[in-house]
């Protein structure tokens, strides 16, 4: 799903498309990204026999579908509901709201601006999607990143903040969670005092690439660490920032600790 339209979609590629028309030997459907118009033929509705398609589809109904025939020159396109499995479904229809919204926001960014929306388009959509591999995800740096994440698509800076603003509260920058035990433990006549300053200094590492670290009690001596961050790598980076800092004070105190995932 791109921003610079092909006027034909490919053998084996998924499709949004609209049902338009039921007949008892298939389905007339209009392409949704494409303005094509395709069939599903009857035995491509279901692997079931099918008595009656307002069982499986439904006239203005959205649907995914994949292409599986197709005559450009005829402008025939043959269409498969059954060979659509649930997954690609989801992941399909996931990939076009998340367009949809794309293309919102780059219209917001362009009116703006003061500009229309084909301007935004050729000059800033197309470039960053050839750069990023999709509107989205392009958008979502912005997001988490400011408005120079997207220089070196080659974006000016005016179009990057206006994009940044219209951005930054609508899309949320992925993020991912690890967890970890860290056991405590001390004889010392001060080992309790020992314990929460060795937290507490675990508490104070500075997360270097904007992640987020919480810990909490589990009932001593079981403590649990939770690391929120943008990627995994750098998630566990923190974890074991986290855990080494927090072992090497009660060690250093005279009491002991362990880390378990």
């Amino acid at each position: 799903m791109v921003l610079r339209k092909k006027d034909y979609p490919e053998i084996g590629e998924y499709v949004i498309a609209t049902a338009v028309k039921l007949q008892d030997h298939g389905v007339y459907v209009n392409l949704d990204e494409f303005d094509k118009n395709g069939y599903i033929p009857i035995g491509e509705i279901a692997s079931t026999w099918v008595k009656n398609i307002k069982d499986f589809v439904k006239e203005g109904q959205k649907i995914v579908l994949k292409v599986i025939r197709m005559d450009d020159k005829k402008g025939h396109i043959d269409l498969s509901l059954r060979k659509v499995t649930e997954r690609e479904k989801k992941d399909k229809l996931i990939q076009w709201k998340k367009l949809k919204k794309a293309e919102k926001l780059l219209e917001g960014a362009a009116k703006s601006l003061n500009k229309d929306y084909s301007e935004a388009v050729n000059s800033v959509g197309v470039p960053l999607e050839d750069y990023f591999g999709d509107l989205y995800a392009a958008l979502e740096a912005v997001s988490s990143k400011g408005p120079e994440a997207l220089k070196p698509a080659g974006v000016d800076e005016v179009w990057g903040k206006a994009l940044y603003e219209v951005v930054k509260d609508h899309i949320e920058t992925p993020t991912v969670q690890v967890n970890g035990i860290i056991k405590l433990n001390s004889t010392k006549p001060r080992g309790v005092e020992d314990i929460k300053r060795a937290l507490l200094e675990g508490k104070n590492v500075t997360p270097k690439s904007g992640g987020r670290m919480e810990i909490t009690s589990l009932g001593a001596p079981r403590y649990r660490i939770v690391v929120t961050a943008k990627d995994y790598k750098i998630a566990e980076e923190i974890m074991k920032e986290t855990a080494d800092t927090i072992i090497s004070k009660i060690t250093s105190a005279g009491g002991s600790g362990s880390f378990a995932r």
